[in-house]
């Protein structure tokens, strides 16, 4: 990957690489340039989950001729392909250079496939109710309790717009959960459950399904799961599922008759 990298800011197919470097013992999200080709020495392609897309998404923004590359997981071209959807994003100055998923923490195996959920190792609360329980758990109980449970879930939320900020396809330019007409700011407790259910209907068909507002969530709210339901309500009444394209290993801007196609598919 190093390689590739290399020769893509040497031939000029990119500006700068967007991906991951090891600085002081921790890794993090890195602006590579061809100015700093030796900065490579210390690139990561590990299991390391930040939203880049939405960083790069900033980065086209502010310099219109800027051509980015990326280092993206399965996840990551879903959300490129749901933010092109969205025309949130110039996808003819992007070029993905794809990398096997892995699992992300919390995961007893790899799954990174949209609507697709996960059994993870859950522990339990004071109350004695699982955390990190699977949609499919969540499924199974009565009606009584599947309500109980959601009001416990979402009566933890104490607003940190965690889930919102680090979300690769939250993008508005306003936000309706910091919309004072709709949702008190600033004010705790939670309005229980309309934060959530505000946000959770506004990622209807939207969500693609990466899982990290779920790992960001300090209060272990199962949000993955919630995302899911709603989105499996979308699969049910118009058979889409967001971000869903089959891609190469590597792809680069797409051409008039593929965006056609894409548009047409959407």
């Amino acid at each position: 990957m190093r390689d590739t990298i290399r020769k893509w800011l040497e031939d000029g197919v990119v500006d700068v690489f967007l991906g991951y470097k090891a600085v002081d013992g921790h890794v993090i999200p890195w602006i590579f340039k061809k100015s700093e080709l030796d900065e490579l020495d210390a690139f990561c392609d590990g299991p390391y989950r930040y939203p880049l897309e939405k960083m790069a998404r900033e980065i086209l923004q502010e310099d219109e001729h800027v051509r980015v590359g990326l280092l993206a997981r399965q996840c990551t071209e879903r959300a490129v392909t749901m933010l092109q959807a969205l025309q949130a994003l110039d996808r003819q100055r992007l070029w993905l250079l794809s990398r096997a998923c892995c699992a992300s923490p919390g995961q007893t195996q790899v799954v990174c496939s949209a609507l697709t959920c996960h059994e993870t190792s859950a522990d339990l609360t004071e109350e004695g109710i699982p955390e990190g329980t699977s949609i499919q758990a969540l499924e199974a109980l009565q009606s009584d309790e599947k309500f109980s449970r959601w009001m416990y879930e979402f009566e933890k939320c104490f607003k940190c717009y965690g889930c919102r900020d680090i979300c690769p396809v939250c993008v508005c330019k306003e936000c309706t959960l910091q919309d004072p007409e709709l949702i008190e700011t600033g004010s705790l407790p939670t309005e229980v459950p309309l934060f959530h259910l505000v946000r959770a209907v506004h990622m209807a068909g939207r969500c693609i399904d990466c899982g990290l507002c779920e790992e960001a969530c300090p209060a272990h709210i199962p949000l993955r799961a919630l995302y899911q339901k709603v989105g499996l309500v979308v699969r049910e009444l118009y058979g889409y599922v967001p971000g869903q394209e089959t891609v190469p290993l590597i792809w680069g801007p797409l051409s008039d008759g593929e965006l056609e196609t894409l548009a047409s598919g959407m």
